[in-house]
């Protein structure tokens, strides 16, 4: 069952990207098939800036609508979303060809079966799914479509073993969900298991189909272009790149292919710029030339790097500016060597061979050639490997308003008392070297940059006027603090930014006019997404708060939040030992390996919930008391409250109220009161469930009640509850459901 062009119709095949914008790689693969004039249709969920043209693009939703990406969690991948949509767009869209947006087209895919699948390893065993074509109405497309609808099935194909913990774990009511289990489970594991149970192996290409050079060898992508040419057959159509080789390209090539290898012999052929769109991460790890999307909104004439560990960024950094770049030739002891250091002449070749002009490329060699830079790199340099007194020269001539610098920061160095001289750092990342902290962190120049008015109408511009002279704002691109002091009585409040501007029409904080009315001081902590505040900005902040003494004057401080804000309000409370929390329907952490059942929230998986403020649970002791409101009915919010055990929790129960039981409260008209007695310190449990017992009027609880009793066949209990509520009001739901019983 040969591939080969003539043997049949042309297949319009479609991918799927998730992700923001597209590198070299996604571009180049894509363009192939225009290039050779298979149509070829992209799916994706927002919007794409630089797709290739004559590529159809059309709106993922139309496939499978959600808002929730599966990811291989441990991977941080979002290959497991598109092991499932590449199903369903089959049995939408039947006759199109699913390929992996790293697959190139060498030449058309024309055969006339819809089975178009290939082993991906000699043996003639294991099928890959990167290129997949099925029957829309087949076995083995019903087949796996049927397996995928369950997320917590145990996967027959796995070993004994690991079947029979999955089969433990969910005889204890903790079921492994997809995202936690092996690499390939609903992709080429799966569809290995239905061919041959299915006995569909005959439809499967050979090896040289899709796959000659094979995942092991996928190196020789990266070598001289006739080692990959040697391995490739006239069988050969769609040919799989192997996108593992992202990791390779951004750790040792600058993200961008190798002059003379194959990828780069096939950019040139397509005329595709990988220097426009460089490898800027792959799964959890961000390369440097990422970096260059944090000096988004700055223009730049010169680019500089002091010490030379910063090719990436500076080829990225002349695409987007086509700027000067400085090579700042500054030895490790701040002085200035009489000939070129062993690192500027392998940077150089790298920058020209890339097409930089050499009349871009400039060696600084001595104080009197440093001139002012837009953005500045001192990676693994001054303030990390090398002592930071002897950048200060450097920053004395090259810094000016608006100037950005990317640096690494060795805990204890003495970096930011110098740095905050001239500015301000803002974290982007984390490492630990030899047991310490390294910090890789953008600075900006200052005062003038950073007394830049903020645009009208800005929760920036808003923030300020709030807070006064006897306050303060901060913000990271994802976080923001509002301190707004009043009294001796402070509430720290965590809130999502995006409902407060969104949702809110005086676009203020949670709960701020309450607190206002109260007179209290207020800390309010916001975060520009569902981030679970886990930033480091975020800790250092709360840090400087707790080593600064800020916390002290205050006789009274309390902490509150909902839901991720819940989970903020007992993690951050371990920065004021002693501090009251009030936590609505909290988290107690996202980490997969403490909470493994935690469905919810895919957006934060891969956030490191690790470190001080990490797991709510266990910091949360270092609290004065921990009032803990949530419904026992909700399974997950229950087996977080679980978690908190220490002594100073107080667990205040509300039944069928739900996970937003905040809102609930708020319809009742009851939560102001219990949170006015629980940021007072009055709160008791006796008050709190006489309190609640408004509830039993309250419509929703009602329709819970009544729904519970028939759900569990209690109908006399259900027609009770109808008719006591039926007696005090009108209840359309109650009412209709009375006429079935």
């Amino acid at each position: 069952m040969g591939l080969a062009s003539g043997m049949g119709r042309v297949r319009e095949v479609g991918t799927l990207w998730i992700g923001g914008s597209l590198s070299w790689l996604e571009q180049l693969c894509l363009k192939s098939f225009v290039d050779r004039g298979q149509p070829i249709t992209l799916f994706c969920y927002e919007p794409i800036s630089n797709v290739p043209a004559g590529v159809t693009l059309r709106d993922g939703r139309e496939v499978l609508e959600t808002e929730s990406f599966l990811k291989y969690e441990k991977k941080d991948s979002y290959a497991l979303f598109a092991d499932l949509f590449r199903l369903h767009m089959i049995a939408c869209n039947p006759g199109m060809i699913w390929v992996d947006t790293d697959v190139y087209c060498l030449r058309p895919i024309t055969c006339d079966d819809d089975h178009v699948m290939g082993f991906e390893l000699p043996g003639d065993s294991r099928v890959n799914n990167a290129v997949l074509g099925l029957p829309a109405e087949g076995a083995l497309l019903r087949a796996m479509l049927d397996y995928t609808a369950d997320g917590h099935a145990v996967p027959p194909f796995v070993k004994g073993k690991l079947q029979e913990e999955y089969r433990a774990a969910a005889a204890a009511g903790h079921p492994v969900h997809v995202s936690q289990q092996p690499w390939g489970v609903w992709g080429p594991m799966m569809i290995t298991h239905f061919t041959h149970a299915l006995g569909l192996a005959d439809k499967v290409q050979p090896l040289d189909a899709f796959y000659p050079v094979t995942f092991p060898d996928r190196l020789k992508f990266l070598r001289p272009a006739e080692v990959a040419e040697r391995m490739i057959t006239p069988r050969t159509t769609a040919l799989h790149l192997w996108a593992s080789n992202k990791r390779e390209l951004g750790l040792r090539h600058h993200g961008v292919p190798p002059v003379g290898s194959y990828l780069h012999k096939l950019l040139a052929l397509h005329d595709i710029s990988a220097q426009a769109a460089p490898i800027k991460g792959r799964g959890k790890r961000v390369f440097d030339a990422g970096l260059i999307d944090r000096l988004d909104g700055v223009a730049v004439s010169v680019f500089a790097d002091v010490g030379g560990n910063a090719q990436s960024v500076a080829l990225a950094a002349w695409h987007r500016w086509a700027c000067d770049i400085d090579l700042i030739d500054l030895d490790h002891k701040g002085t200035w060597p009489g000939t070129p250091s062993p690192w500027v002449a392998p940077y150089v070749d790298f920058l020209t061979a890339q097409g930089v002009p050499s009349a871009k490329i400039r060696r600084i060699a001595s104080p009197a050639d440093l001139r002012p830079a837009g953005v500045i790199a001192n990676l693994s340099g001054f303030g990390d490997v090398n002592k930071i007194k002897y950048l200060q020269p450097v920053l004395d001539a090259a810094l000016q308003p608006e100037t950005r610098m990317l640096t690494d920061i060795r805990k204890g160095s003495g970096s930011y008392p110098l740095l905050n001289a001239y500015g301000r750092c803002e974290t982007l990342s984390l490492r630990e070297a030899e047991g310490v902290t390294i910090t890789r962190a953008l600075f900006r120049a200052g005062p003038e940059a950073a007394a830049t008015a903020p645009e009208e109408g800005s929760w920036a511009a808003i923030a300020t006027t709030l807070a006064g002279q006897d306050g303060f704002f901060r913000e990271s691109p994802d976080h923001s603090f509002l301190f707004i002091g009043r009294s001796d009585t402070l509430v720290v409040t965590f809130d999502n930014l995006d409902i407060a501007m969104g949702k809110r029409e005086d676009r203020r904080p949670w709960g701020f006019s309450f607190i206002e009315k109260q007179g209290w001081s207020m800390l309010g902590v916001m975060a520009n997404g569902w981030t679970w505040y886990r930033d480091p900005w975020v800790w250092q902040q709360f840090n400087d708060l707790r080593d600064t003494g800020f916390f002290q004057p205050f006789k009274r401080v309390v902490f509150y939040g909902a839901s991720m804000g819940g989970y903020a309000a007992c993690a951050f409370v371990a920065a004021c030992p002693g501090a009251d929390v009030v936590a609505i329907s909290p988290q107690s952490t996202l980490d997969k390996a403490l909470v493994p059942w935690e469905t919810r929230y895919h957006t934060a998986w891969g956030r490191d919930f690790s470190g001080p403020y990490g797991d709510a649970a266990q910091v949360a002791q270092a609290a004065g008391r921990v009032f803990l409101l949530y419904d026992p009915y909700e399974p997950l919010d229950t087996a977080h409250a679980d978690r908190f055990t220490a002594a100073n929790v107080v667990k205040l129960r509300t039944p069928l109220l739900g996970h937003r039981l905040g809102s609930s409260l708020h319809q009742m008209g009851i939560l102001a009161p219990i949170t006015l007695a629980a940021l007072n310190g009055t709160l008791t449990q006796a008050e709190f469930y006489r309190t609640l017992r408004a509830r039993r009027s309250f419509a929703r609880y009602q329709r819970e009640l009544f729904k519970r009793a028939l759900d569990r066949g209690r109908p006399d209990l259900a027609r009770k509850v109808g008719r006591w509520v039926l007696t005090r009001g009108d209840h359309r739901y109650i009412r209709q459901g009375m006429l079935n019983l």
